[in-house]
């Protein structure tokens, strides 16, 4: 099973506090506020996500933390450091994935990541094999002479975060990391994150999928317009701002929003969406028997577990994907 040693583990213990802090951060575009005072710390070893539609601000977070955009105002502290002001320091302490794979592809794999870590002065000889370990880390030890061209958006996707790790961060920014590839590739992608945390790396994602966020983030900001709506664990979340279940009914898009009148009194509340009808209950079960007995019946209908999607619902009146 593919390995990765990474020193950040001792490197995290030597800086006391929150690895990432920022408090009243914001960021202006002209009359348009991107990022509009949200605060946060991030623990050593934590998986953190920044969860919120497309345009919620949150890769412009990432940037600030990236030291690649400067903030407007609020503080922001990375390791101690002053992205604004300690830029190159604070980025060696970085590995950045972003949103839109940047590899090179006139360079083969393998080559991919001896270029980058050029980068940053690293020598041939600490190079030749990490970048071994590296693709075996990334399951791509048998493209290592292959074109970038000829890989699938899966191991492209491998391979930027590979190329991510070849100075040993502490901390890895992933913008979107899953976004356009096939559920196969996700989860392979997932696996490689799990076992990046479990060898002391923090990592920082930003993410508009529920699941996503549930399965790899410790702990989240739910944002939206540049602003925090909740913080919490997943877990914690669902139970603060959701049921246990939700049952999905579907009567067809003309009569959702006069067929939503008929269940009021059925279960915990009722969200009429343009395409469906949301019964939020503890027994979703019982909630749906209930719905038959008045006489109604759905198109379809669906029993599911609550999700961060239906936090996301219920703190901004919209889904995630509007």
């Amino acid at each position: 099973m593919p390995q990765i040693t990474v020193s950040a583990p001792s490197a995290q213990k030597a800086f006391q506090g929150p690895v990432i802090t920022a408090a009243n951060l914001a960021k202006s575009y002209g009359d348009f506020t991107a990022v509009n005072g949200i605060s946060f710390d991030v623990p050593a070893g934590e998986s953190f996500g920044l969860l919120g539609p497309n345009g919620a601000g949150k890769s412009t977070t990432m940037k600030m933390i990236g030291g690649v955009s400067k903030r407007t105002s609020g503080e922001l502290r990375i390791m101690g450091l002053d992205p604004d002001r300690n830029g190159p320091e604070v980025r060696a302490h970085l590995g950045v994935v972003p949103q839109q794979d940047n590899l090179d592809e006139e360079l083969r794999v393998r080559d991919n990541l001896l270029a980058y870590g050029r980068y940053f002065g690293l020598p041939k000889s600490y190079l030749q094999p990490k970048a071994d370990e590296l693709l075996e880390f990334a399951q791509l030890t048998d493209k290592a002479k292959a074109r970038v061209d000829d890989l699938s958006g899966g191991m492209k996707r491998r391979l930027t975060i590979a190329r991510s790790l070849i100075n040993d961060p502490k901390i890895l920014l992933l913008d979107e990391p899953t976004t356009g590839l096939d559920p196969q590739a996700r989860h392979i992608l997932w696996d490689r994150l799990f076992r990046l945390k479990e060898a002391g790396v923090t990592l920082i994602l930003t993410t508009h999928y529920m699941d996503e966020a549930e399965q790899l983030c410790d702990r989240l900001i739910v944002v939206d317009k540049g602003a925090i709506m909740a913080e919490g664990s997943p877990a914690a979340l669902i139970r603060e701002y959701s049921s246990r279940e939700v049952v999905e009914l579907r009567f067809g898009s003309e009569r959702n929003t006069t067929v939503a009148a008929e269940l009021n009194g059925i279960g915990e509340r009722i969200e009429t969406l343009p395409d469906r009808v949301l019964i939020y209950a503890e027994n979703g079960e019982h909630a749906l028997e209930a719905v038959g007995a008045r006489g109604l019946h759905p198109l379809t209908s669906l029993v599911r577990r609550s999700s961060l999607e239906d936090v996301f619902l219920r703190l901004t009146g919209r889904s995630l994907v509007d």
